[in-house]
């Protein structure tokens, strides 16, 4: 089978990744169904990446209705370390102004309907998740931004929504009060799994817009949101291929060994049927 180093999870607006050299297209099967659509592997600056559309080509699939973990486990299966996730956000901040980027450090779940977890079955696990995303992730992706003269606001919180409808006003308005940064539907789960997974993770946040407590939310037209998000996909394209140039090879941060402490459960009464259903992510850890 292909393998990949780089994970690359396209959002809203983002259904290919030009530049990827060699390219080769792979459907897989995991023990959790269907990834959104085939990954596309090849060659991006030198380094063996992954694609996956997070909606599918032609954005077919709803938030709620995504197989996160069936995408992260893909991810997985291929080798892939390290996943840079590019998704379109509102933003709850003045300063966050559309056609901006935001990195954010911490999420708020508002979710209602979703898996986040591998884990299950007879297999308990709780993982470490104070500090969400990779900060050498962020970090490569920050300096990526820098180099390219982008506007990016590095930290803050994401929070993510149930979706499809956006946020009412009182919503809108209650998550401002709390401090909250950006807003979207998608990176929460990705994140969870992600690090039950061992795998570095971060989010490049698009700002396409103002959610809807801004004053003149009303003169906002879907022409310039999709304006907006078309330029904004241009950027996160130069930002990713930059990224991915840059990024280290040798992982030294806590993500690689994120399940080392958080398997609870005695291997004894482990299910058989789950260990084997695991044993990617967690074999090394049962022998």
């Amino acid at each position: 089978m292909a393998k990949a180093t780089i994970g690359i999870i396209g959002g809203s607006g983002l259904y290919s990744m030009p530049g990827i050299e060699r390219v080769r297209e792979v459907r897989l099967s995991t023990p959790f169904g269907k990834p959104s659509d085939a990954y596309i592997l090849g060659v991006l600056e030198g380094r063996q990446v992954a694609f996956l559309a997070r909606h599918g080509r032609g954005h077919l699939i709803s938030p709620s209705e995504i197989n996160y973990r069936a995408n992260i486990y893909g991810l997985k299966k291929l080798g892939v370390e390290r996943i840079i996730s590019v998704s379109a956000v509102g933003s709850l901040r003045e300063e966050h102004q559309p056609m901006d980027m935001a990195l954010p450090t911490q999420f708020l779940d508002r979710t209602r309907q979703r898996i986040s977890t591998f884990f299950g079955n007879g297999l308990v696990a709780h993982i470490g998740f104070d500090t969400p995303v990779c900060p050498t992730v962020v970090e490569t992706l920050n300096q990526a931004c820098s180099g390219l003269g982008l506007r990016c606001h590095p930290g803050g919180t994401y929070v993510c929504m149930e979706g499809p409808a956006f946020s009412t006003l009182a919503e809108s308005n209650l998550y401002r009060s709390w401090g909250m940064d950006v807003i979207g539907m998608t990176s929460l789960q990705e994140a969870k799994l992600a690090r039950e997974a061992e795998i570095c993770y971060a989010t490049l946040a698009m700002v396409t817009d103002y959610d809807c407590w801004h004053p003149d939310h009303d003169a906002v037209t879907v022409k310039q949101i999709l304006d907006y998000l078309s330029r904004n996909v241009e950027n996160s394209q130069k930002i990713i291929r930059q990224a991915v140039r840059s990024l280290p090879v040798e992982r030294k941060c806590k993500c690689a060994s994120a399940l080392a402490h958080a398997i609870i459960t005695d291997r004894k009464k482990i299910p058989a049927a789950t260990k084997k259903k695991l044993a990617l992510l967690v074999g090394q850890y049962l022998r």
